[in-house]
């Protein structure tokens, strides 16, 4: 914020709107004794003002609060990282906020609200936030952590994921060390950083084992059981069909799973599958699933601590944190059969 511009406060706020003080605080605190019209007033003058409440005052008992923001339901990917961030919250008697935004609802005063809310940071998971949405958490001097990020659009933005290209590689050599020379790659959205780094990671390997990438073995679409369905009925309606699939995550292979059954294969004397990130429903599935197993504990902790650390002024040592990758084998891979 240029030093010219002041921070706005409630009485500038009251004083535009011509109501008191007392009202503007109402409003911000969600009372029901506001009539409707002032409330809206009162509203649209906080957001023109680029409002944001004062930082908690000594001797008061708020606790230090971090979010956690999900962009999309829920699944087994999304828990393991709540319970990483959860955990580190405890560790350093720190409250953790779970929410789902979708984009839709990260518009107006929505930076605004969350430091009104009593937020120190936010940590947004696998969302794709826009530069007027990084701004607006700028302008409200909110620190942010990514995990997993979809896109970034600030080199600036702190984040954290895993070495997703050197997985995409173990699961591909993985394959190829089995004798499959025709293996495909079905993932996630084409411009997601995360996905892109798997598919390069699967590129270099078949590059370096000398196996080729057949037409229409590389597919993308969205971290989703359907899209593995869907994506994997394809790849095994080819003329000449994949022995192997790595997929971009656990549910897409989940789905890849189900596409095989569905055509009479079996898993995984007709067909290899890879998932990544090793959540519980790899080790639930049927075969279990030898997938790359991603950090996500530690993911969300080390998100949680990093946005603490930004919350107290103090300095990062890297905008961006990999940690490492590994291979599990379990029981959906085997060595190619032979085919006369």
């Amino acid at each position: 914020m240029p030093p010219s511009r002041r921070r706005a406060t409630l009485a500038t706020v009251a004083a535009s709107a011509g109501v008191s003080v007392a009202t503007v605080s109402k409003v911000l605190n969600g009372r029901s004794d506001v009539a409707p019209e002032t409330r809206s007033l009162v509203l649209s003058l906080l957001e023109q003002h680029d409002y944001v409440a004062p930082p908690q005052r000594r001797g008061e008992a708020a606790p230090d609060t971090i979010e956690v923001e999900f962009d999309a339901d829920l699944n087994a990917y999304s828990t393991e990282i709540v319970q990483g961030a959860v955990q580190a919250g405890a560790d350093l008697d720190v409250a953790v906020v779970v929410s789902i935004r979708r984009d839709a609802d990260r518009t107006g005063g929505w930076a605004r609200d969350l430091v009104a809310a009593g937020r120190r940071a936010l940590v947004a998971v696998t969302g794709e936030l826009t530069a007027g949405q990084l701004t607006a958490l700028a302008r409200a001097r909110l620190p942010l952590v990514v995990i997993d990020p979809l896109n970034l659009p600030r080199a600036r933005v702190t984040s954290v994921g895993s070495t997703n290209f050197a997985g995409g590689m173990a699961a591909t050599e993985h394959l190829l060390a089995l004798g499959h020379r025709r293996v495909a790659y079905l993932g996630g959205p084409a411009t997601a950083a995360c996905n892109q780094a798997r598919l390069h990671g699967y590129r270099a390997a078949m590059e370096s084992g000398e196996a080729p990438v057949l037409p229409g073995y590389v597919r993308t679409g969205h971290f989703h059981y359907h899209d593995g369905m869907a994506g994997g009925a394809a790849l095994l309606g080819l003329p000449e069909a994949p022995t192997a699939i790595f997929a971009g995550c656990d549910d897409i292979a989940l789905g890849v799973l189900e596409a095989a059954r569905a055509r009479g294969l079996r898993v995984p004397e007709d067909l290899s599958i890879v998932g990544f990130d090793d959540t519980q429903i790899a080790r639930m599935a049927s075969p279990p699933l030898t997938t790359v197993r991603q950090p996500l504990r530690e993911m969300g902790a080390v998100a949680v601590r990093t946005a603490l650390r930004l919350a107290a002024g103090e300095q990062v040592e890297s905008h961006h944190v990999e940690l490492a990758t590994e291979l599990v084998v379990r029981g959906s891979t085997a060595p190619a059969a032979h085919t006369g």
